[in-house]
């Protein structure tokens, strides 16, 4: 049983590393058609020979990359396991190091290549002679009949979930042990035990599941929040594809939020009364990801990113109605302080981002660390 424990966890961050490095090979392929490499470009300059080399060697320098780091990841989860089992080798500390650059370096080859592809895009607009020769905006009228995402009143549902948790604590208290199982190792040995108590038993889900809502909801006011990208040339066709996305993200964003919230609290509940051992429960709450990572790559291969996908046949000409490069410091990060939106889709990858010349940005920003800082201190006081 703890070998395979340790192979299904193994098997797990591997297929995650794999499944999201190939999500990042394809970014450039569901970027808007007026944006290639975080520049922008005509919708019909998509077809020029010299973007569509940088798309292909981009995508093949990242999927050689995405393989190499899963069969890191594999190296490394085997280390890890070995190192639980022996700590004297040394192969922990490897194989944790192995892991980390295993998920983080196809995240920055990402965006060191997207950089480098970046540069050679601006010149060649310069060459094409691609440049906006007015400034075109567009409203969208009967906006009540454009979809959007779903009002944040659907959050209160992470409610009776945490209050589902509490009940079932109290519920399953009396039956658990004297000493709890807190930590184990990927081998599957517990190596943590604190006294039963209020906290230690129930304590740490319900904290769980209150930071995990804030953030879900947090991340859902965002949705609601953000700027609506519109295109001048196809204001309703646009509208109507960004109001789809959002809608869908929201949805996703709010099923994920409840399962991973209200599944770790009972599998953790579950494990403290000993129906499951605490290493099954971590394998179980990293099975409890495979939907998240199968529905976000989905979404990102349906709608694309802001909704580009829906509409693939918009409108093409050689116009630039909107060129904000210069508002888009590296292709990433929007600094503009003469635009009041706080939120706004990205541009090269998936989601949204903040305006950073707005100081409630910042505010969040260093907010959000302070909370997390302190939802940990609690976590550590807790267990």
């Amino acid at each position: 049983m703890i070998s395979m424990i340790a192979s299904a966890t193994i098997g797990m961050f591997a297929s995650i590393t794999l499944a999201f490095g190939m999500l990042l090979s394809f970014t450039p392929y569901l970027m808007p058609r007026n944006e290639c490499f975080a520049v922008t470009v005509p919708a019909s300059g998509q077809r020029d020979p010299a973007l569509v080399g940088l798309k292909k060697r981009y995508a093949t320098s990242m999927v050689v990359l995405t393989v190499v780091a899963t069969v890191v990841a594999i190296v490394a989860g085997a280390l890890i396991v070995r190192g639980s089992e022996e700590p004297e080798s040394g192969a922990l500390f490897a194989g944790i190091a192995l892991e980390s650059a295993a998920v983080l370096v196809p995240f920055a080859a990402s965006f060191v290549l997207m950089l480098l592809n970046r540069r050679r895009v601006i010149a060649i607009k310069e060459e094409r002679g691609w440049v906006a020769v007015r400034r075109q905006t567009a409203a969208v009228v009967a906006e009540e009949d454009i979809p959007r995402a779903i009002p944040l009143a659907w959050s209160l549902l992470y409610i009776p979930v945490i209050l589902g948790t509490i009940a079932l604590g109290l519920a399953l208290y009396p039956h658990m042990p004297d000493m709890l199982p807190m930590h184990a190792d990927f081998s599957g040995n517990v190596d943590r035990w604190e006294p039963k108590s209020i906290g230690s038993a129930i304590g740490f889900p319900v904290v769980f599941e209150l930071f995990m809502a804030a953030c879900f909801a947090f991340c859902h006011w965002m949705i609601l929040r953000s700027k609506r990208p519109s295109n001048p040339d196809s204001p309703a066709t646009s509208a109507l594809a960004y109001g789809l996305f959002a809608r869908a993200q929201s949805i996703f964003l709010l099923a994920t939020g409840i399962l991973l919230s209200g599944g770790v609290g009972v599998l953790f509940l579950l494990s403290s009364t000993g129906f499951i051992e605490l290493a099954q429960a971590g394998a179980a709450a990293i099975v409890l990801c495979v939907p998240v990572v199968v529905g976000s790559i989905a979404l990102s291969l349906v709608y694309g990113q802001a909704g580009s996908r829906l509409f693939k046949r918009m409108r093409e000409d050689g116009d630039l109605p909107v060129d904000d490069d210069v508002r888009w410091k590296l292709g990433v990060f929007y600094f503009n302080p003469d635009d009041a939106s706080l939120f706004l889709p990205e541009r090269f990858g998936f989601g949204w981002t903040m305006n950073l010349a707005r100081p409630a940005a910042w505010a969040f920003i260093l907010g959000g660390a302070a909370i997390t800082v302190a939802f940990i201190a609690i976590v550590a006081f807790l267990v």
